[in-house]
């Protein structure tokens, strides 16, 4: 049994603590803290109600590098799980070197003042964290995070070599509302506003934002528009999977939501250079996402399913040739919100954090570094999506996809 320190309050946040309360052989001692410590009482409250479990709860700004030190010495964890905003990685990270504790998150570090998405930033602790002894485990979410698992699984069972991969994440869900994110506002506009990216024949090649649009079959949810983008996991899968002649990664996006979003880059809302008004300077996209309906509130409305995984092509590890592989998760925003309180958005993110904390505390996945979820082995991660709400299924495709 282990005792954790979570940072951040958000849907993620809830849905990771209340499953870590499920599991107390595991989390012997739950501590959240985050900069609105009534946001931390509420998932505490909750977290109580459902499970009878105790969360302590604490007040941090997780920038404030010696503050984060001396919250993490108080406590001593033996893990800190960063489930706060990007920004905040490099700061987490350098708290945790001090204080000499193991690190994990959901989503690689950006930096504020652009919507950039690269490991190069974390990778660069990976000595000093070996040297001091402690391990980080980065992108502990979905995607990032399961998708690379799922395709680690494929290449240790199904393929010798993968040649082609898609990622593909559709929400099927409906929560009623003109137009809301599902996860935290400002990052996801600063993700789908960004030029796409994809990799191909060793390097990366940029594409206009939603410049490419692809009608999909996807079961429980049916005929949806998924758009190319640009995701963190490309990246260390390009590193990890080096025979990749092509990745792609692919969302799904309704057209209500494509025509307010465009209406909104198009009046200066989604951007993120300071303006001055009233004698004060504002980011407008985070303007924006403080109007903007908050993603832990859609929960109790939300109706549909989530259905997220890859497609990979690649040579058959039984020597019959060519073979084309789709593993994937469907998940019900109703079931994730019976149970936590929390969309399935939140519910696919949050129970994967869950599990690469179990791996990292149970010394299942070890190490002295700077890791990605690549480079571990995927099959006791993927048992415990089995056992604890995100059940997984692979199927033969007739060959490789035909966008």
């Amino acid at each position: 049994m282990s005792k954790v320190l979570v940072i951040g309050a958000g849907g993620v946040s809830s849905v990771c603590v209340h499953k870590m309360a499920m599991n107390p052989d595991i989390f012997s001692q739950i501590h959240l803290a985050s900069r609105t410590k009534a946001k931390c009482d509420a998932i505490a409250d909750s977290v109580k109600e459902r499970t009878g479990q105790q969360v302590a709860t604490y007040e941090i700004d997780a920038e404030e590098v010696p503050a984060m030190v001396n919250l993490i010495r108080k406590i001593e964890p033996s893990l800190v799980v960063n489930l706060a905003l990007p920004y905040q990685d490099l700061p987490i990270m350098d708290a945790c070197l001090e204080a000499g504790v193991d690190y994990l998150d959901t989503a690689n570090y950006e930096p504020k003042d652009e919507a950039k998405f690269e490991y190069k930033w974390q990778w660069a602790y990976h000595d000093r964290f070996k040297e001091a002894g402690i391990m980080a485990l980065l992108g502990s979410g979905f995607d990032p995070g399961v998708t690379s698992v799922f395709t680690m699984w494929l290449k240790k069972h199904k393929l010798k070599t993968i040649r082609q991969l898609d990622i593909l994440d559709c929400n099927g869900g409906d929560h009623g509302q003109h137009f809301a994110t599902n996860f935290n506002p400002e990052i996801n506009i600063r993700e789908i506003t960004a030029p796409a990216r994809h990799w191909e024949n060793g390097k990366f090649v940029e594409t206009p934002a939603l410049g490419e649009k692809v009608e999909f079959n996807f079961e429980s949810v049916g005929r949806k528009n998924m758009y190319m983008m640009y995701h963190e996991e490309l990246e260390s899968l390009a590193k990890f999977v080096p025979e990749l002649e092509r990745a792609r990664f692919w969302m799904t996006f309704g057209d209500q939501y494509i025509t307010h979003l465009t209406v909104l880059q198009n009046v200066g809302m989604t951007s993120i250079e300071p303006i001055r008004y009233q004698g004060k300077d504002i980011i407008p996209l985070q303007f924006l996402a403080a109007v903007l309906p908050k993603p832990e509130t859609l929960g109790e409305t939300t109706k549909g399913k989530t259905n997220i995984g890859v497609i990979a092509t690649g040579e058959a590890l039984d020597g019959s040739g060519e073979k084309t592989f789709y593993i994937n998760n469907i998940c019900d925003h109703e079931d994730a919100y019976e149970e936590t309180g929390n969309q399935a958005v939140s519910y696919t993110t949050g129970v994967p954090a869950m599990i690469g904390s179990a791996m990292v505390l149970q010394g299942t996945w070890k190490g002295e570094g700077v890791f990605n979820m690549e480079q571990f082995d995927p099959d006791p991660f993927m048992d415990m999506l089995n056992d604890h709400g995100l059940p997984w299924n692979v199927k033969e495709l007739d060959g490789p996809v035909g966008f």
